[in-house]
């Protein structure tokens, strides 16, 4: 078969020659009697169906200098169309077009120029037809988009936007638009150029789906930016999109107002949200939110999303169904199979915008919103969005039964860590993020605090200001005038509360109470705070645990409403069981007056230098709770807890007591008559209720022995348990000199083979093992190398110092190991053991007491505490509880000390609640105590 014939349009020179001469010429030509084409005609088709398509064309056809023409004609067959209708706003003058038209037109399309047709002749249509198309193609193709913005080829459409209304026309010069304006250099010249009131017309004027979805296109394209989609919606661009969309289109056209409609509500603008509304947008898209195509569907919830940033479009968007939707959406992506947590932000932010109005936040408790939130608060994944999900909850403050529900749901625990945790930096929201409910409000130019701008609403609604003017950005409800800066917090400024009053907003307001980050979870814990009884909420371990850490670690003074928190809870009596069953009261004095926390136990970390400030605070809240526990009411409620309570509550009220009971006839009906100080003693060797419980014990304790002795001055140093005279002459050195005097008589054989000198008698007198040893009728008696067996020769030393009346010289500190060295199976042990065995009871208290000079003296610490008990001594166990509870010791060491002191005792606890027991009542260990 023979190859086709080829023709003239197969050459690209060929068509780029007849493009340059009809731009050169004019638009006419003679028609090809046999394709009833123009020469122009034939290469404009041949240029769009080959030469564009063909791989890498665009980039010949550009590099061939094609573009030039192409757009030299265009400028030709604008200026060849009929005359224009009166430019719109923004339109293109009519000078601009003219100066940038190139040539003046040839005098055969010189009338069609004036002429009043109302639209183009077919072939200048069908010509503007192919060159839109072929420069549309070209477009996509980011060098032709820059060399086409070079060439001013972007007013030559505008100019053919206004002058043709076309569809067809209008449909490839939209396309045209849309394709430049992918570059941000040409999407700037293309709103300067004023294309955009054109294009909203002919979203209004045109009829073909085509061409819409052009137009609606490079709308998206072309909000590329904050500021030009602001300008897109103050040209009024979004409602013609949004009645498009109620029409309910044909799909594709759906697909091109939702993607067009998501660009445009990013950072929703007041215009955007108002065009949308007022267009019958919001019911078409809560409706599409349920498109089975997942692109549009998507799409759509997150344009709802975005129009939540409006508070004026919020509340007609719960009546839409919008609440439903989004917290939907969001509960899906939450899911087991849900998406990141990337793809969740758009979505949590909506909610929490939904729960400034009061319409909203029913529907949205309604539809599971409150477990949703939760849910995110308890979400670690979602820290960054917690300080939004708190000030969410905010709102909800007076809805009781919604409190109800956040308190079953554990709101109070995860406040109280919100108010030190590290959580991520709060997103500000905008003036017109604020509630709808009251529409009439408007917020101060001035920059304010993300968190109080997303509340001023409410708080106007509730009372707390009269308007928004009375409303100062560093106020909160419950005002309480902060000190100044070189006056710390006065803690018994909380017993009486303060009357809120309107702020001045001159510039002495400086002491008004500041709103922070964690402002609104103080709020929230001040409102449960208020409840008749709180303590099932708030008393709690975690609760109390957070509140004090952010009293005591703010960088700066605390907010006084987490004070007055800590005042209103302690003067309640209908707490005061709870701040005994959860060892809150020993929580308050180790936290704040004792300046240990759970995080400084036992390691020590570094803490803000307030401790006066937390020590004065501390003791007005304990004082606030004696004044309760020794009311008629919180006697009874302490004597139920001692002896009726459950084991764990027996123990804690015994703990606690000494802390908040201050009359002698209370604490000792309970704590020695009725047993609570023997359970206390009892419960140290169990498993610890609480990670400070031995600390708590400690100053349990000893604050029982300060009541008990009072005489004792706290200011005086622990006694020690060796405070001797002077050391005694020693009267065993004489017998190891070269001349003894007297001579020995007797020589003591050890095990090592060393042979120590000794007198008979005095050794015989000694004690009674060696008077039937040496005297009796045992063999030794007759012998003058007498074997001592199990011995060293450390050991051995005070043993003949003791046996030759040596009281006092010294020699018991010899077998004794210096602090930081066990006892257990030390020389000292075995001068011990053997003393024992010798009967030598004066030797053995002298080495105890040697022992308690060296590892309970100014040297040692309280880890020597434990190893001196371990040797099982009840005269040592005493020294041990001496030192653990003296009044004068370290309430750090004193813990530390009992710590050792437990771990040492093990399961056999019987001496060493007899020890602390006597060192409590201040007794001698042995007497009679009570039982």
């Amino acid at each position: 078969m023979a190859a086709a014939k080829p023709v003239l349009t197969d050459s690209l020179s060929f068509c780029l020659a007849q493009l340059a001469a009809a731009a050169g010429q004019g638009l006419g030509g003679e028609k090809d009697s046999a394709t009833n084409e123009t020469p122009l005609g034939r290469a404009l088709l041949a240029l769009r169906t080959r030469h564009i398509k063909a791989e890498g064309g665009i980039e010949r056809f550009r590099t061939r200098g094609g573009l030039r023409p192409l757009l030299a004609l265009l400028r030709r067959a604008a200026a060849a169309d009929p005359a224009p209708s009166p430019a719109g706003p923004g339109s293109a003058p009519s000078s601009a077009v003219s100066a940038t038209s190139g040539p003046a037109p040839s005098s055969d399309s010189a009338p069609a120029a004036v002429s009043s047709t109302p639209s183009p002749p077919v072939r200048l249509r069908k010509t503007l037809d192919l060159a839109l198309s072929i420069l549309a193609n070209c477009c996509t193709e980011g060098a032709c988009r820059a060399e086409v913005r070079r060439l001013g080829g972007i007013l030559s459409l505008v100019t053919i936007l206004q002058c043709v209304k076309t569809d067809s026309i209008q449909n490839r010069t939209a396309r045209a638009l849309g394709n430049l304006a992918m570059e941000p250099e040409s999407c700037g010249d293309i709103h300067s150029s004023g294309a955009v009131p054109l294009l909203v017309e002919s979203l209004t004027a045109c009829q073909d789906s085509q061409c819409l979805q052009s137009v609606v296109r490079a709308l998206r394209n072309l909000a590329d930016s904050p500021q030009h989609r602001l300008a897109l919606a103050q040209q009024g661009a979004v409602r013609p999109l949004a009645e498009l969309l109620a029409a309910a289109p044909d799909s594709a056209l759906t697909s091109a107002l939702v993607r067009a409609l998501l660009e445009l509500s990013r950072g929703c603008s007041r215009a955007c949200a108002e065009q949308l509304s007022l267009g019958g947008g919001l019911g078409p898209l809560v409706s599409l939110a349920s498109h089975p195509k997942r692109a549009v569907s998507e799409a759509t919830i997150l344009i709802l999303a975005n129009l939540c940033a409006q508070g004026l479009v919020r509340p007609a968007l719960g009546n839409a169904g919008g609440v439903e939707v989004l917290l939907g959406e969001l509960q899906r992506r939450r899911g087991p199979n849900g998406a990141s947590p990337a793809s969740q932000q758009p979505l949590v932010r909506a909610v929490c915008l939904l729960c400034r109005e009061a319409i909203n936040r029913a529907r949205l408790r309604d539809a599971g919103g409150l477990e949703l939130l939760m849910g995110l608060l308890r979400d670690p994944r979602a820290s960054a969005w917690h300080p939004r999900v708190v000030a969410a909850l905010v709102g909800f403050l007076y809805d009781t039964g919604a409190l109800g529900r956040l308190q079953a749901l554990g709101l109070v625990p995860l406040l109280a860590g919100q108010l030190c945790g590290e959580v991520g930096d709060e997103e500000e929201e905008g003036r017109e993020a604020a509630s709808w409910d009251f529409p009439e409000e408007r917020t101060p130019e001035r920059a304010e605090a993300g968190s109080f701008r997303s509340l001023r609403s409410w708080l106007i609604s509730e009372g707390y200001a009269a308007g928004p003017r009375d409303i100062s950005p560093d106020w909160s409800p419950e005002r309480c005038p902060a000190p100044e800066p070189a006056e710390p917090v006065s803690p018994t400024s909380l017993r009486t509360p303060r009357t809120p009053r309107t702020p001045s907003r001159s510039p002495a307001a400086s002491t008004e109470e500041p709103w922070g980050r964690e402002g609104p979870a103080l709020l929230l814990l001040s409102r449960f705070s208020q409840a008749p009884d709180p303590s099932g909420a708030l008393v709690t371990g975690p609760a109390l645990c957070g509140l004090l850490a952010y009293v005591t670690g703010a960088p700066g003074p605390p907010s006084p409403r987490a004070l007055r928190i800590l005042a209103r809870l302690t003067c309640n009596p209908a707490c005061l069981e709870a701040f005994v069953r959860s060892y809150g009261a020993a929580l308050l004095r180790a936290w704040l007056v004792l300046g240990v926390a759970p995080d400084d136990w036992p390691t020590p970390r570094a803490r803000p230098a307030r401790r006066s400030q937390h020590r004065e605070l501390g003791e007005m809240l304990l004082q606030n709770l004696s004044v309760q526990a020794e009311s008629p009411f919180g006697v009874g409620a302490l004597t139920h807890l001692l002896l009726s309570g459950s084991p764990e509550d027996r123990v804690a009220c015994a703990l606690t007591l000494p802390f908040i009971c201050r009359k002698p006839s209370l604490w000792r009906r309970l704590l020695l008559d009725q047993g609570g100080l023997r359970l206390l003693l009892a419960a140290l060797t169990r498993p610890a209720p609480h990670p400070l419980f031995l600390f708590f014990a400690a100053d349990s304790l000893s604050c029982l022995q300060g009541l008990v002795s009072p005489a004792v001055s706290p200011a005086l140093p622990p006694a020690s348990p060796l405070d001797l005279d002077p050391p005694s002459p020693c009267l065993y050195e004489p017998l190891l000199g070269p001349a003894p005097v007297p001579a020995p008589d007797l020589h003591f054989l050890l095990d090592s083979g060393l042979q120590l000198p000794a007198q008979r008698a005095a050794s015989a007198t000694a004690s009674p093992f060696f008077r039937a040893l040496l005297s009796g009728s045992f063999a030794e008696a007759q012998m003058d190398l007498v074997p001592l067996r199990g011995l060293s020769p450390s050991a051995a030393w005070p043993i003949l110092h003791h046996l030759h009346g040596c009281r006092g010289c010294g020699a018991a500190l010899g077998p004794v190991p210096p602090p930081g060295q066990p006892l257990l199976g030390s020389e000292a042990e075995e001068a011990l053991e053997a003393a024992g065995r010798f009967l030598l009871p004066g030797l053995e208290e002298e080495l105890e007491e040697a022992v308690g000079r060296v590892h309970l003296g100014p040297q040692g610490g309280p880890e020597s505490v434990g190893e001196v008990f371990r040797l099982g001594r009840p005269r040592l166990a005493a020294h041990c509880a001496r030192w653990t509870l003296g009044p004068g010791q370290c309430p750090r060491n004193r813990g530390l000390a009992l710590v050792g002191l437990v771990e040492a005792a093990g399961e056999e606890a019987g001496l060493l609640t007899e020890a602390l027991l006597a060192v409590v009542m201040g007794i001698e260990l042995g007497a009679k105590v009570p039982a």
